[in-house]
């Protein structure tokens, strides 16, 4: 089965672009269960279509939270990290009064954060390695 890859494309550029983002509650408390946790599944999406991304996959867990997310390639790395963590902290803590009371912040400053695509570093490293070997590379013997 072929996978298509979806590709985005923008004025001068086409781009394709995956990033795995990671961030604990402070002190990896266990406070996204529950309503807090499907309210943060919500924000993730209303951010999401603000900005044009698409998610791949989310998770929350209790103490953490996993986004593999497809953004544009004008957002870095901390800025997608943090849009979601500065959104995500406001709101919740506005509508859930308990975590205001458990944890002087929602999150710490920290975060981990990966790109991640449809070709790995090998076949990147393959490529860079073997493109003067393909036939359109080559110079003709007559020197044109």
């Amino acid at each position: 089965m072929a996978v298509t890859r979806a590709v985005r494309r923008f004025s001068s550029g086409v781009y394709d672009l995956g990033l795995h983002v990671v961030w604990c509650s402070k002190y990896r408390r266990p406070v996204l269960e529950g309503r807090v946790a499907a309210r943060l599944e919500e924000l993730v999406r209303v951010k999401v279509d603000e900005r044009g991304w698409e998610i791949v996959a989310l998770e929350v867990m209790p103490d953490h939270v996993h986004l593999f997310v497809k953004h544009d390639p004008k957002s870095s790395a901390s800025y997608v990290a943090n849009q979601f963590k500065g959104l995500i902290s406001r709101v919740l803590r506005q509508e859930f009064p308990h975590l205001r009371s458990k944890l002087p912040t929602l999150w710490p400053s920290s975060y981990f954060a990966a790109s991640a695509g449809e070709v790995s570093a090998e076949t990147v490293q393959w490529y860079l390695d073997t493109q003067s070997e393909r036939p359109w590379t080559k110079v003709k013997e007559d020197g044109s």
